[in-house]
């Protein structure tokens, strides 16, 4: 794999940035998606990490941001929105292919419309996780935040729509949970905290606690159509090859003592999800997994043949270590993202998201269809 940019930074130095970075994709499919036929969704609602992110994080006192150049160098009119890309996100493109809108909003940006939050937002904060630990270690907003702000949006419809059809508004509308990889990325993996409580194998069933706590309380809010996002890679993340390489910049592979962590913990995701839609499927529910892991998987180890030429390193700066504060305005930025599966060292291209979407699309269809 192409690699001709150096980081002589050690590694120590490399291990305390770690803790300021957040965690988890120019134009390679038509911007425009072939939106999905005869679907009666009334909203697109999001939660979770910098992955769906679109912008919660920037009046926030914390340095996991990215409104600021070179993110957003390839969204509309080239705006910086606060979206941990060049582009659009992957919750962008499902919203586009439902018909709700082009592009799902910030809850917390403060000038949006009531049809802006009509249609969906998201809740999502960068640096955030299932363990409460984890957005404590960069003050952003927790997954149970999130949740009580999806209840202040819930009276916000009501002094509008009334109760009922607030009700029935909720219930048609589809809901996406993407975090996880933070609680091990920026948490577990890098500080020694939940390591002397935890083996992995008892903090991947705290963090599912947690996922079903979650998805519990967005029932309960009345919630019927959710999807859960698995893990990624962890071990093909670029900054993870270049925090736990013998040789970071000429010994790049994949770590699959990372990956593996992914896997156990999505296989067992999938056996609770599946438990909780069964135990709710009389009721009108609809619980699914959705599946990132082999979309990345499969970009990174295959990546010629989706038309890129760079699958470990990231567009910007080194593409080593950079994200956040870290790809910034002064970084070296290359000419053309599409070639890359990552946009920094963590998260991925507007194409890769892209392509993630196209992926997911069965999914989709499944939590959409009437």
């Amino acid at each position: 794999m192409k690699m001709d940019r150096s980081c002589n930074a050690p590694r120590f130095f490399w291990k305390v940035l770690i803790l300021f970075l957040s965690l988890p994709t120019h134009q390679a499919l038509s911007s425009k998606s072939t939106r999905a036929l005869n679907n009666t969704v009334s909203a697109f609602i999001v939660f979770g990490d910098s992955t769906v992110d679109p912008g919660n994080n920037n009046n926030l006192r914390t340095v996991f941001k990215s409104d600021f150049l070179p993110y957003g160098r390839d969204f509309a009119n080239q705006v910086p929105t606060g979206r941990f890309t060049n582009g659009r996100l992957a919750t962008d493109y499902i919203a586009s292919y439902i018909g709700i809108k082009d592009y799902v909003p910030a809850y917390l940006e403060p000038s949006l419309s009531f049809e802006d939050l009509k249609t969906g937002v998201s809740f999502a904060s960068a640096g955030s996780g299932y363990d409460p630990l984890t957005p404590k270690l960069s003050n952003v907003v927790s997954l149970p935040k999130q949740l009580e702000y999806f209840k202040e949006y819930k009276k916000r419809l009501v002094s509008t729509l009334g109760k009922q059809s607030t009700t029935h508004h909720i219930n048609k509308a589809v809901f996406i949970v993407s975090a996880g990889t933070n609680d091990f990325v920026v948490n577990y993996f890098t500080l020694p905290i939940r390591r002397q409580s935890f083996t992995i194998a008892s903090y991947q069933q705290f963090l599912l606690q947690h996922v079903k706590d979650l998805i519990k309380g967005l029932w309960e809010e009345g919630a019927r159509r959710i999807a859960i996002v698995g893990l990624p890679p962890m071990g093909c993340l670029p900054i993870m090859i270049t925090l736990n390489s013998n040789n970071a910049v000429q010994q790049r592979g994949c770590m699959d003592q990372f990956s593996s962590v992914a896997r156990d913990y999505n296989a067992l995701l999938q056996t609770e999800l599946a438990s909780m839609q069964s135990s709710l499927a009389n009721q009108g529910s609809r619980i699914y997994y959705a599946d990132i892991y082999k979309p990345i998987s499969d970009m990174v180890q295959k990546f010629p043949s989706y038309g890129f030429d760079e699958a470990l390193s990231g567009c910007c700066g080194t593409g080593l270590l950079e994200a956040a504060f870290l790809c910034n305005p002064n970084s070296y930025v290359c000419p053309d993202a599409s070639r890359y599966v990552f946009w920094d060292s963590i998260h991925p291209t507007e194409k890769a998201y892209n392509l993630i979407f196209q992926l997911l699309r069965p999914v989709v269809d499944a939590v959409i269809r009437d």
